[in-house]
This record gives C-alpha cells, sequence and structure tokens, in this order.
C-alpha cells in the first residue's frame, strides 16, 4: 500500500473529506435542456443525448483497415512482415505486425486526445519488421489536419478509403492502405475500442490492458441436491455394516450429509446440500458415499460424475421429481497403481435436484445490494427507471507507485450495477486524469446502490511501489458507494467524491472523483408500487436459508464472478472484484465495532432526549411547558378521538418542517461516522492483520484480552435485556408463587375496576399522578419498580 511522506502522514483537515458541489460543462445540450437548480441540474429533457453527462471531449480518429500490394522485401520469400505507425507530434501508436504477409488486415483504431495535439500533420507509416535491423520503410500518407472532417453522431461512420503508398521524396510508389481519418467526440462508436494516445504507452501492443470494457456477471445459480437414501452398499471389510454419509463436490465447493445414525447397507438422509453455479455450466457434481471406518480414516463406497445439465430449473416451490443414480466403485489390481472399474449397478443413490431460479444469487453484501432480481429471467419485471452515471475526472491523486525514479499513477474506474461492470480506460502517468466517460443501467427497484471505485493499474510498468512492495496487484485508490433512493428524479448531480482508503498508518485521502449522477423514472406507479414489495424474491421467505448457508453461498458466488471476470479480455482483476464487492466486510473490527456502538446511542439518543423531557415535564422544571402538557392531556382525556389525529397531524408537521433541512447531495463515505479519524493505531494494524494471524503471541495476549473486555461489556448489557424479558414472563409462570399470586389478584381488582369505571377516568388518574407535582414524589422507588426488581430471572440457573 501506498505510503504517504512526512507531510501527507498527517491527517488532512476534515472539509478535505467532505463532499464538493462542482459545475462542470456537461454536454451541448445543456443550455437549452437542463437548468442549474440547488445541489445538482434538473434536466428539462428525460431523454437526452448520450454523453450528456460528461465534458465533450473531441478526439483524431485514425482507422486502419487494410493493406495491399506491399513492397515485399525478403527476396526469398518474396514477402514482408507488415506493420502500421501511426504518428502525431510526438505520440505514436503501431499495429500489430503480420509475418510474412503482403495483403495484412489490421482493423485497428487510433484515438488522438484534441488537447494535447501539437502538429498540423498526421502521418500514417507503413514498416517492415527486422529483427536484427532497423525497421524498413514501406512507405507513408500524410494528412493535414485541417482537411480532416468532423463527425457527430449519430451520423453514419465514415467509409474508409484506399490511399497510395508514398516515399520520402513524396513519390508515389507501389503500395496501397485503406485509412479513415476523422475528428469526433467519445460518444463515437469506435470510442471504446480504439487506442487512446492519453490512455496507451508508446507501442499499440498493450492496448487491452487500458481500454474501456463493459463486463457481465455471470449468471450464477442455487443448486439444490437432496440427498435422500442409498441402496446396496457394500463395505471394503465384509464383517461389518457401513457407517455412510455422502460428499458432494462442485468446483472447490465441497459439502457432506451427516453420517447415517444407524449402520446399514441402505441409509437415509434426506439433507439438503446447495452449491452456487454459473453459466456456462463448466464444472460436474462428484458425489461420493463414503465409510465412516475411524474417527480420521474414510472409504469411498460408490463414487458418480453427473453434468449440471441434468438437473431441470425451478422457477417456483413446486416439488421436483426425485431420481436414482448409479454409484461408480473403484477396486485395486493385483499390481500396485492398477486400478480397474467396476460398475456396481446395484449399488444406486436416490437423488432431488434442482437449479433454483426464483432465487436471488447474493455475490454482494445486503448492506449494498445492487440487484434483487431472481435468476430466471422469466420471473423479471419491467425496469422502473434509468441511471446514467458520467464518470469526469479524477483530482489529486496520490502516487501509487515510481517509475523513472518519480511517482505516477495510471488510474482507472470500475462501475457496478446489478449484472453490469464498466471498466474505463487507464489513463497513463497522470494524478488528474480526465475519463469523461458515460454509462447506462435499468432500475428495476430504487433501494439499491451503484459503487464506483479507481484503481492503479500496475501492469503498465512502473513495477517499484513506494512502500518497496511487489507489483502485480491493482492498487485500490478508493470507491464510492450513492444509493438510489436518496436521488432526486430527473436531477442532475455533479459533485466531487473524496477517495478514502483506510491504512494501517490511518485514514487517508488518495485524491477526489468527479462523478455526474442522473435518476430517471420510466413509472412513478410502479416506482412508488415497489415501496409495498418484499425486498427480495418470494422463495427467500418461504424457503430461507439460515445466516450460515447464505454466508457460506456468498463467499462462493463471490469468488465464481471474481474467477470468470478474471478470464475476460482485458482482465478485471481478482482484488479489484473483491473490493467493489466488499469480501472483508465480515471480518473483525474493533473499529467498526465501536462505530456501530455509537450509531446505536445515536438513535437510542433521540428516546432518551424524549424520556428527559418528559421527566422535567414531570418534576416541573418549566412551569410554562408543564401546565400546557396539562392543558393538552386534559383536552386528549375528555376527546379521547383526537388522540390518533394529533399523533399524526403531529408527524406531518415535523416531516413539513424538516423539508427545508433535507440532505441536497448524496451520501458519500464519512469518516467521523466510520470513526476512522481517532482510531487507534493498534486497532488498525489488529483490523489488517491477516487469518490467521500472523502476530507474536503477546500481541494476540494482549488483543484477546482487550476483545474480553469488550465482550464484557456487551454481554453484561445483554444479560440486562434478557434480565429483564424473564422477569416480565415470569409473572404469571408461578416462578414466585407469592409474587404471582400478588400479580393476579391485582389483575382481578384492576379488571374490575376498569370495568366499571369509565376509561377517561381512569386515564386522567393515571395522568396527573404522572404529572404530579415534585413537592408529592417521593424520592424512593415507586412500589411497581420495587415489585419488578424482585421477580426472578433465570440468571440464577446460570453457571
Amino acid at each position: 500500500m501506498h505510503q504517504m511522506n512526512p507531510q501527507q502522514a498527517h491527517h488532512n483537515p476534515k472539509e478535505d473529506f467532505k463532499l464538493k458541489d462542482t459545475n462542470p460543462r456537461l454536454g451541448e445540450r445543456w443550455p437549452m435542456g437542463a437548468a442549474r437548480g440547488s445541489g445538482g441540474w434538473i434536466s428539462g429533457d428525460k431523454y437526452t443525448s448520450t454523453y450528456d453527462l460528461v465534458e465533450q471531449m473531441y478526439y483524431l480518429y485514425v482507422r486502419v483497415v487494410k493493406a495491399k500490394e506491399l513492397i515485399p522485401t525478403d527476396p526469398i520469400t518474396a514477402s514482408c512482415d507488415p506493420y502500421v505507425e501511426v504518428k502525431l507530434g510526438n505520440y505514436k501508436g503501431t499495429t500489430k505486425h503480420f509475418e510474412k504477409k503482403t495483403n495484412p488486415e489490421w482493423n485497428q483504431v487510433f484515438a488522438f486526445s484534441k488537447e494535447r495535439v501539437q502538429s498540423t500533420v498526421l502521418e500514417v507509416f507503413v514498416k517492415d519488421r527486422e529483427m536484427v535491423a532497423r525497421d524498413a520503410w514501406l512507405g507513408k500518407v500524410v494528412f493535414d489536419l485541417n482537411e480532416v472532417p468532423t463527425r457527430v453522431p449519430p451520423d453514419s461512420p465514415l467509409a474508409p478509403e484506399w490511399y497510395r503508398l508514398e516515399d520520402h521524396r513524396g513519390i508515389k510508389v507501389k503500395g496501397e492502405v485503406m485509412l479513415a481519418v476523422w475528428m469526433g467526440t467519445q460518444a463515437d462508436e469506435a470510442f471504446p475500442e480504439a487506442w487512446h494516445s492519453d490512455a496507451a504507452s508508446v507501442h499499440g501492443e498493450g492496448v487491452f490492458n487500458v481500454r474501456s470494457k463493459v463486463y457481465v456477471s455471470p449468471k450464477l445459480w442455487y443448486l439444490r441436491v437432496n440427498v435422500i437414501e442409498a441402496q446396496d452398499l457394500e463395505p471394503n471389510e465384509k464383517s461389518r455394516l457401513p457407517e455412510a454419509f455422502v460428499k458432494a463436490q462442485v468446483g472447490n465447493q465441497v459439502l457432506k450429509t451427516k453420517v447415517n445414525p444407524t449402520r446399514t447397507m441402505n441409509p437415509m438422509w434426506n439433507e439438503d446440500l446447495i452449491f452456487v453455479v454459473a453459466e456456462p455450466f463448466e464444472e460436474h457434481l462428484v458425489l461420493t458415499v463414503e465409510d465412516r471406518v475411524h474417527q480420521t480414516k474414510d472409504e469411498v463406497l460408490g463414487r458418480a460424475v453427473l453434468p449440471l445439465t441434468l438437473f431441470e430449473k425451478r422457477l417456483d416451490h413446486r416439488p421436483v421429481h426425485s431420481r436414482w443414480f448409479n454409484l461408480e466403485r473403484f477396486g485395486f489390481g493385483v499390481l500396485e497403481g492398477d486400478k480397474r472399474k467396476e460398475l456396481r449397478f446395484s449399488t444406486r443413490v436416490h437423488l432431488r435436484g434442482c437449479l433454483e431460479g426464483a432465487y436471488h444469487v447474493m455475490d454482494e453484501s445486503t448492506l449494498y445490494i445492487s440487484d434483487q432480481r431472481p435468476t430466471a429471467r422469466q420471473l423479471w419485471k419491467q425496469p422502473i427507471g434509468i441511471l446514467e452515471v458520467g464518470i469526469l475526472s479524477a483530482q489529486g491523486l496520490l502516487p501509487m507507485k515510481m517509475k523513472d525514479g518519480r511517482g505516477t499513477t495510471d488510474a482507472y474506474g470500475v462501475a457496478k450495477y446489478g449484472l453490469k461492470w464498466v471498466r474505463t480506460r487507464t489513463i497513463i502517468d497522470s494524478l488528474s486524469p480526465k475519463w469523461n466517460e458515460q454509462y447506462t443501467w435499468e432500475v428495476y427497484d430504487p433501494c439499491t446502490v451503484i459503487t464506483i471505485g479507481v484503481f492503479d493499474n500496475c501492469h503498465l510498468g512502473g513495477s517499484e511501489k513506494p512502500n518497496g512492495g511487489g507489483s502485480g496487484r491493482d492498487s485500490r485508490i478508493g470507491k464510492v458507494r450513492i444509493r438510489l433512493s436518496t436521488l432526486e428524479t430527473d436531477r442532475i448531480y455533479t459533485h466531487s467524491y473524496p477517495l478514502l482508503v483506510l491504512h494501517p498508518s490511518g485514514v487517508k485521502k488518495m485524491g477526489e472523483l468527479q462523478l455526474a449522477v442522473r435518476f430517471t423514472c420510466l413509472s412513478l406507479i410502479n416506482m412508488i408500487h415497489l415501496y409495498s414489495q418484499p425486498l427480495l424474491p418470494k422463495m427467500h421467505y418461504l424457503h430461507p436459508f439460515t445466516v450460515n448457508q447464505l454466508d457460506n453461498l456468498r463467499y462462493q458466488a463471490m469468488s465464481i464472478v471474481a474467477v470468470r471476470l478474471g478470464r475476460a479480455e482485458p482482465p478485471l482483476r481478482k482484488e479489484v472484484v473483491e473490493y467493489m464487492l466488499d469480501v472483508d466486510s465480515h471480518m473483525w473490527s474493533m473499529r467498526r465495532s465501536k462505530a456501530n456502538f455509537f450509531r446505536i446511542m445515536f438513535l437510542l439518543s433521540g428516546l432518551t432526549a424524549i424520556g428527559k423531557w418528559f421527566d422535567d415535564v414531570c418534576h416541573w422544571k418549566n412551569p410554562i411547558t408543564s401546565v400546557l402538557v396539562h392543558v393538552l392531556f386534559l383536552i386528549l382525556i375528555w376527546y379521547p378521538e383526537l388522540i390518533l389525529p394529533t399523533l399524526f397531524l403531529y408527524m406531518f408537521v415535523i416531516g413539513i418542517w424538516n423539508y427545508r433541512f433535507r440532505p441536497r447531495h448524496p451520501p458519500h463515505m464519512d469518516t467521523k461516522l466510520s470513526w476512522a479519524e481517532v482510531v487507534h493505531p493498534d486497532e488498525l494494524d489488529e483490523e489488517f492483520d491477516t487469518f490467521p494471524t500472523s502476530k507474536t503471541q503477546e500481541l494476540v495476549r494482549m488483543r484477546y484480552d482487550r476483545l474480553r473486555s469488550v465482550a464484557r461489556r456487551i454481554q453484561t448489557v445483554v444479560g440486562d435485556i434478557a434480565n429483564q424479558g424473564e422477569r416480565l414472563q415470569s409473572l404469571l409462570s408461578w416462578r414466585d408463587p407469592r409474587a404471582t399470586s400478588l400479580f393476579i389478584i391485582f389483575c382481578l381488582c384492576a379488571a374490575v375496576t376498569l370495568y366499571v369505571t369509565p376509561f377517561t377516568i381512569v386515564a386522567l388518574v393515571a395522568g396527573l399522578f404522572m404529572l404530579r407535582h415534585p413537592r408529592f414524589r417521593s424520592k424512593l422507588p415507586s412500589v411497581p419498580s420495587n415489585f419488578f426488581k424482585r421477580l426472578p430471572a433465570r440468571s440464577d440457573s446460570m453457571l
């Protein structure tokens, strides 16, 4: 991880951690299509043009299609190894080269930022790759930039043309190259596939490492395997009955049933084993029936390898038909290492398996979930909105590695929402990169979160890290989460978000990320209706998983997503996927424990404030307030039908009053809420420790004692809550015969009194008694409190 220099090591001022309003020049339609509002822009047209949430940038595009009739440079093969070099001032881009081909086809696009153009001439060279000597020159084509046409989408693509090659004196030579040259913006369809002058090295071979890319998460299913029974198991020792269990494996996921309690050749289990699998189904379900011979020794009695395509896809909770599968048994031959396969058709296992399509397979934390749709596409509903995000730029990024003796950063952004991941192009060697890329997602539920992260590309040179660490992993610069339900519809939010990362030395601001966000509602009725629906598909409530199952399945789902996205080109690396999905959110952290404790205290502070205010009223600390409360109380007693209307009217007035104090920007990472500004260094060191721990025994003992002290306080609070509940339960349980006798006699008297006395009188007497003047109060605890505290609790039975 990056280590800051001494002047950076101090915590930044708190205002540096705040969200900042920005005013970028977004698109050409802003003057007519939008108006500036408080905290953002209000869109005048719901369906504005693509790329209207980013600053418009112009690029010189050069499409190199192919060449023909090139001059052969090798007299033996009468061929050449051609490639094309596109040069604009100090910037060069090269295509891949072909061996022994005079009619090559490249079909590559180069984009040069207009802001960095320092030449009036574009030169396209066709060269021959020489392994020993200098590359031979086959010809060139020169373009005057003043004559290059400008193309603005949705214009038709510019058709490439054949150009005759010239030598260094401008004389036409043999050979032609097909090119298309035009000036366009990032809205051009060639933009994602182009080699960029501000996002690649001098040579175009690494173009795939820096391009922008859209990824789609693999389609995940829950595989439910109900292991019912097995028949005619044959142990290796004929003198004993097997103590059988079933082990199932899909990829690296291994689950086992319980050992059958009775020794029999026809055991029964009837247990569900749940796996996470991804389409296309590459793994198989490997089922083995094993015999527990010894506590440390298991013997395989049979094995079956089942392709996942055998199992039907279930879209509801209807029962699935069970099937019998034959087990294969493996025995040893006469010679050691000689295996022969014996098919035992009499040995079978009874399964009921299906691919669950009505569940949502969770691959991210439920706190920051971005999608709740079930797996089966047939169960999806229509989208209720469109989310558009413009990833504009970053400012003040810290150097993440050393290159040529100086700090540098090769930054790219990643955004994840639903099944769609996007990755911006990598801006080379810039601490203030400008991407200006816009992406769109369909929204199916507003109560979801989009996550946007910024990373340093470690595969473009500069492997020397500031802290001496090795390369190979893309370093995290920070991330931003935005909950869609906090956004007003049809408003463009333009803010600069602080990029905060927690390091072993404390929280550090790694820079700022400038975004433009717009949430467009397609159907207000459907969106309002969603607030009355369950958060997850109904199968999660009809047949729920246990908490441990959900944790294990989520971890497996994250691993599968990371592996599949890591196989794309360019790969979305494992460390990036894990950081975006919060893979380590379940790890213990003293800092998080403190933060959650103070969150609870903040919530309880409201109730505490109400209780203190009521106690002041009862003790007449402010006589005027106490008199007004008496008057309100008497009115509500004589007119009880006004109680509920008054309560709801009061909440309505409070809600209207709070409207003017409503938040004007999306939430962002809060260092104070996270308890990251004043965290102790040792607690940070514990949070970044490995699992299992790699620290010394003395340090682990100290941390264990500290954890015990925290757990002791939590244990005391939870125990007090349990005691109060058990005392309330013991009122009628006859655990204390005298207390229960007194209570039931009181209940009988209270029932008779309330039956003959109007409720108005009872409420009036009770209210006036609670609001009585301190002159009529005793400093001793009340009789009901004394009685309740004397009731028995089950703490007496605790060891």
